[in-house]
Order: C-alpha cells, then structure tokens, then sequence
C-alpha cells in the first residue's frame, strides 16, 4: 500500500470524524437557535413593517395604515424617551463598576480558598439562577420604608442615629436601590468568568513576581490585571448589553417613578405597547432602541480595542 494511499484514506477518516462532530455540535446548538429565531429575531423582522403604521394591539374598527416614519419622528421628539434612554445609561455606568468590581473580588477570594471553594461557589452563584422576579420581591421588603430590613440594619448600627429613607419613592435614590439589586443578582455570572480567567493566569508568573520582592497589590496591578485583558473585555460587553435592556427590575419596584427617574427604554416601549396598545409606535421604539444599543456596544468596542493592542 502506497503512502499517498494511505495519506488519502487517513484525510478521509479525518474529514468524516469532523463532520460527524460538526453535526453534533448543530444537534446540540439547535433547541437554542429555534428559540433564538422564534422569540427574538422573527418577532423584530415583524416589528419593520409595523413600525410604519398606526397599528393598534387589538385590532379595531378603523384598519391600520401606513403613516411613514411619523412614529420615529414623534418618538426621537419625545422627552420621556430621551429621559429613559439617559435613565438605563445612567444605570449602566453605575451597575458596571459594582457588579464587575464584586464580581472580581469574590473571584479572587475564592481562587485562594481550597475546602470551601464549591460550597462558595455555587452559594455565590445561587442568586443569579433565581428568577429575577423572585429577586426583586425580596429586595422590595429589603427596601422598604420606612420599616424594610436596610433600614432597620443601618438605624441599628448606627444607634438611632440614621434616618429612614425611601430608596425607591425618592428621586434622588431610586436608581441606586436598583442597582444594587441588579448587581447583587447578577455578579455570580461574572464571578465565575474571572474565576476561569484567573485559573488560566500561570503560577510562575505570581512565584517570579515573589521572587523580586512584588507586595500583593503589585501582583495584583502587575499580573493578575494583565491577565485578565480579554476576560474584562468578554465581562464589560455582556454586562453592558444586560444593563441596557433593564426591565423586570423597574416594572416591578416603580413602575419607571418617581418623576421617571427610573424610567428605562424597554419600559418605556412595553407602555407603548401593552399600556396605550399602542403597537406601531412601540415596533418603532424597539428599533430605535437596536440601533442606540448597537451604537453604545461599537464605541465601547472600539474603545476597548485600544487596550488589546
């Protein structure tokens, strides 16, 4: 048997075992994907032409008609929609730094534990496969006024001396009980890819820096930060895009209150559509929403590009 025979039916086998593992890697991809295709991406190409009509959500006497891009040019000059695109910017360069930063802090602790490490991690992780609902209840009775469990804690450690205080009825503190909550719920996702990420940062690189005399903080600033580039790069894209579409959260706690300091964009096109059934303006929100989205991702993209190289 010739090599280049046996070259051929080696390249042979070879193809047809990748083959075989593509395939089942499409298998395995697929229930995703149909739910991907059927709740996300068919409901959006459903919402083009319906943006450019006066469509009602119930359908009534008088048809729907093409009304061109009034929605769009009565939504960019909407106040409200301008305050709740500010509302979830504002949440999301506030949640980024105390979600990321926790995140980052439990990772580290747990990366040194050796007993504990799994109990740890999955009771830290616990809060993040609690369905948010669930999530925002239990910080609703935590923020309470004036008698929530916050409250109550801080007016004990502080004698009598801290004045209760309406997290979620007052402007000024609305947005931070949310935060909170969206941060404490969701930083066990993060913890774990800093935890993967720091695993991956070489011991020799920690025992060299011992070696010439690096105190924890220069090992930290000077090794563990480096090694972490792309982990924070993968960790501020998902955190971004999750805080952008802030929801549950706000239509549970206030409703978009006080005053519309909460008020987000998803909240806002779900009253577009479900509270004034109005379904043509809210389809044009949505797609407004894809794009400003899309734009905030690109510059904080591009931004982050910098830093790789």
């Amino acid at each position: 048997m010739s090599r280049s025979f046996e070259y051929a039916v080696q390249h042979h086998r070879l193809s047809h075992w990748h083959t075989q593992d593509g395939r089942q890697e499409l298998l395995m991809m697929l229930p995703a994907l149909l739910l991907l295709i059927t709740f996300t991406i068919v409901p959006f190409i459903m919402s083009v032409p319906l943006s450019v009509t006066n469509q009602r959500l119930l359908p009534g006497p008088i048809p729907a008609k093409f009304i061109g891009a009034r929605n769009f040019i009565r939504i960019l000059s909407h106040e409200d929609f301008w305050q709740a695109f500010w509302n979830v910017l504002r949440f999301t360069l506030m949640v980024i730094p105390v979600q990321c930063g926790f995140a980052l802090l439990m990772a580290n602790f747990l990366n040194r534990q050796n007993k504990l490490k799994g109990f740890l991690r999955g009771l830290f992780f616990l809060p993040f496969i609690t369905p948010m609902v669930i999530v925002t209840v239990i910080w609703a009775t935590i923020l309470q006024f004036p008698t929530g469990v916050l409250n109550s804690v801080l007016g004990w450690i502080t004698f009598g001396w801290f004045q209760a205080v309406d997290w979620l009825g007052n402007p000024r503190t609305s947005m931070l009980g949310i935060v909170l909550l969206s941060a404490w719920q969701a930083f066990g996702f993060q913890m774990i890819i800093y935890l993967a990420g720091l695993q991956n940062i070489p011991l020799e690189l920690y025992e060299a820096a011992e070696v010439d005399g690096a105190s924890g903080w220069q090992k930290f600033w000077r090794v563990t930060w480096p090694g972490l580039l792309h982990t924070n790069i993968f960790v501020l894209m998902i955190t971004t895009i999750q805080a952008l579409k802030l929801f549950t959260q706000v239509n549970i706690l206030t409703h978009g209150g006080p005053r519309g300091t909460t008020n987000t964009l998803v909240h806002y096109i779900y009253e577009a559509g479900f509270i004034a059934q109005n379904i043509g303006y809210a389809s044009a929100s949505s797609i407004l929403l894809l794009v400003l989205v899309s734009m905030v991702v690109a510059i904080q993209r591009t931004i982050l590009k910098r830093f790789e190289t």
